[in-house]
């Protein structure tokens, strides 16, 4: 029993750090792309579309990184356990 917890503990730590590995690559893709388009941006248009791609990958960069840490304040783990405790007690569940 205690080698299951252990092989289990060990697979949950690895994608744990595959996730946080994947959250980096994303990261530094971003911190190289944008500064790019922001130069394209420049050279080519008044318009400030780099904006767009700005916004719209920051935010995913944010979800991601949310989640490889698992620091969600809306539906972390305090609010997974509180949720099961919550149903469990329930008699019609």
């Amino acid at each position: 029993m205690e080698n299951f917890r252990s092989d289990d503990k060990y697979l949950r730590a690895k994608e744990r750090v595959e996730a946080i590995k994947g959250f980096y690559c994303n990261l530094t893709a971003y911190c190289i792309i944008i500064p790019l388009l922001i130069m394209l941006n420049l050279w080519t248009t008044s318009f400030p579309w780099v904006l767009f791609p700005i916004v719209g990958w920051g935010f995913g960069l944010v979800m991601h990184g949310i989640e490889a840490y698992n620091a969600n304040p809306l539906w972390g783990k305090r609010w997974e356990n509180k949720k099961i405790k919550e149903l469990m007690e329930k008699e019609d569940f």
